[in-house]
């Protein structure tokens, strides 16, 4: 059955539907033709929140709801954590994190919501827990053709399965963080000049926000990526952009580096660093 929607959650996905094909920092992410809002949930109290799903297709889909552990590498990559291979902190996690439904099927053009909240336990240590949720695409069966019956030889149909994840943060008590940029140069990579730098960070919680390249008395960037996390199992995260001819240009001189809270978020600087570049 379809859970009601409150007013304010169909403003959200309307707005969110409307921007999906743009690429930006927008709120939602799709995959195949699954729209998901938003892309990432913090959580530090007991109060739940939903997870807004759309089926943007033309024919009715089925997707499988899970909770996943990822980790992220000092480059910035997630890679897979078996449950048998998981730490303390992220056994924590999966075990705090509740949600319904587990399986979802979407009419085309009809969203529905995930319903999420985290239990902590009452002795659990102050810091922060982290696991992805998941939403995989489960293949609708296809009759035989008759071509296929009459094939001599064993004949593979391959399906893509199609999903999208989204990190969920617990935030338990009072846990903070600090971030520097190091380093920050553009340099010849294989495929043109980049931009590359470090971030060290320190403290029990994450970052997410947006890195800004400013030069003195312009409050346009002249280079900006935006979405950049370092999670809190990264003391440093190594970084590289690919630059465009007209931004490597503009990477000279006096510049500062900005990284900084998402404007959602309130925009704050996280950490800023002023160079000169040759």
């Amino acid at each position: 059955m379809q859970r009601p929607f409150t007013r304010g959650l169909y403003r959200a996905f309307a707005a969110c539907a409307a921007l999906a094909g743009a690429f930006s920092g927008t709120p939602s992410s799709a995959q195949g033709d699954l729209l998901v809002a938003p892309t990432r949930i913090i959580l530090d109290g007991r109060r739940g929140t939903e997870v807004i799903l759309s089926n943007v297709g033309s024919d009715e889909a089925t997707y499988r709801i899970g909770l996943e552990l990822r980790r992220m590498t000092e480059d910035g990559d997630l890679v897979d954590v078996e449950e048998a291979d998981a730490n303390e902190v992220e056994k924590a996690a999966m075990s705090m994190i509740r949600y319904a439904p587990r399986r979802i099927t979407l009419p085309p053009g009809q969203p529905q919501a995930v319903r999420i909240s985290a239990r902590p336990g009452a002795d659990i240590p102050d810091g922060e827990y982290r696991v992805h949720m998941s939403f995989r695409a489960i293949p609708t069966p296809r009759p035989v053709t008759e071509a296929a019956e009459k094939a001599e030889g064993i004949q593979i149909n391959l399906i893509p399965i199609y999903g999208v994840t989204i990190p969920i943060i617990v935030r338990n008590g009072r846990i903070e963080a600090t971030v520097a940029i190091n380093n920050p140069q553009v340099v010849t990579g294989e495929n043109g000049p980049e931009l590359r730098l470090a971030m060290s960070r320190s403290g029990e919680s994450s970052t997410y926000g947006e890195l800004r390249v400013v030069r003195p008395g312009s409050s346009e960037p002249v280079f900006m990526a935006r979405g950049v996390a370092i999670y809190s199992e990264v003391d440093e995260r190594r970084m590289q952009f690919p630059l465009s001819a007209e931004q490597a240009a503009q990477m000279k001189g006096q510049l500062r580096f900005e990284y900084r809270e998402m404007p959602e978020a309130g925009g704050r600087v996280i950490a800023s660093v002023e160079t000169v570049l040759g």
